[in-house]
């Protein structure tokens, strides 16, 4: 019997998977991503999340084939790791993650795919149409895309091709990205942006009431939604949130005519009345070419996961051909 295993680095989470060689998952783990203070704690942290996924198949390592991994970026492809994460603690720098695997599980076939391409080879393994041309869009705290164009994964040179959350949609630069460079569409759509872009809207009119906790240690995304339809601030921010992510959606589709555009991440899945029916609403009247069908992943949290399973077990393509 010949086993695989998936691994998603996340911000927040680390979580492994094991499976058989039929995808039947036979093991999992999941542990919080560590803080540092070095990239090397974090490739500890990984390592111990894909052994305890091991320890839970009744397995050893070194009878894992091939290991697929989803992570935050960017990359250095060359050295198989992760270098200066926007949304991890400045110490941490670099963060190997195919080198230390692949010395693991005693195997070369070890696949490093950015989170969202591991999203979208989930989204196409488990699609009844396997569509050749579709992106996945993550919404989470961070935006990004992974993008299949004619049937191929685009990952870039350097592993960083669909990160779109980075593409400017405001000239003016009001608000600054974790990657320390402003205007990004993440700078004011992502779940650790909105706080900020609402106390920015806030200044913007001091006479719009509301009851967020703008000044509150713990105020977050999640308070914005919560006061939806309650409160004049919590609706505006809203309103203009579904004015910057259609703007970044349709640069999306203008630039690779997908068929399908799926969300994921925990501000889409959580808000889809809220976040992604807007998108839907003015996508249609800002796109010039074919619109596309827009979803949201049937696999929830578990998209990024699903996908470097599928890498893993096709030879990092994803394409259940290749089964």
């Amino acid at each position: 019997m010949d086993y695989y295993a998936g691994v998603d680095l996340g911000a927040t989470n680390v979580r492994a998977v094991v499976a058989e060689d039929d995808g039947t998952t036979i093991g999992v783990s999941r542990r919080s991503t560590p803080r540092g203070p070095t990239g090397i704690d974090v490739t500890e942290g990984v390592l111990r999340t894909l052994r305890e996924a091991c320890g839970d198949a009744g397995i050893a390592p070194t009878e894992i084939v091939a290991a697929g991994i989803g992570s935050i970026g960017p990359f250095d492809l060359a050295e198989g790791a992760v270098i200066d994460p926007a949304n991890l603690p400045d110490s941490i720098d670099r963060i190997p993650l195919t080198g230390p695997i692949s010395k693991l599980i005693d195997s070369d076939e070890v696949y490093l795919h950015n989170d969202t391409n591991a999203g979208v080879i989930g989204e196409r393994f488990h699609a009844d149409r396997n569509p050749d041309d579709m992106v996945y869009i993550t919404i989470s705290s961070g935006v990004g895309a992974g993008v299949c164009c004619d049937g191929e994964i685009m990952s870039g040179w350097d592993g960083n091709a669909g990160e779109v959350g980075h593409c400017v949609v405001d000239p003016q630069g009001r608000l600054t990205c974790g990657c320390g460079r402003e205007g990004h569409w993440e700078a004011y759509c992502s779940g650790n942006a909105i706080p900020d872009f609402a106390r920015l809207l806030a200044e913007d009119d001091p006479t719009i009431s509301t009851d967020l906790p703008l000044e509150g240690p713990d105020f977050t995304a999640k308070d914005v939604f919560e006061l939806a339809g309650e409160d004049e601030l919590a609706d505006y921010t809203i309103e203009q949130l579904a004015h910057w992510n259609a703007v970044g959606v349709t640069n999306v589709i203008h630039s690779f005519a997908p068929i399908v555009v799926s969300f994921g991440g925990a501000v889409a899945l959580h808000n889809e009345e809220l976040v992604v029916d807007p998108i839907r609403e003015r996508v249609s009247e800002m796109v010039m070419t074919n619109v596309p069908e827009i979803t949201v992943t049937d696999l929830g949290d578990d998209v990024v996961l699903e996908g470097a399973l599928a890498s893993a077990l096709t030879g990092g393509t994803g394409d259940r051909k290749q089964l």
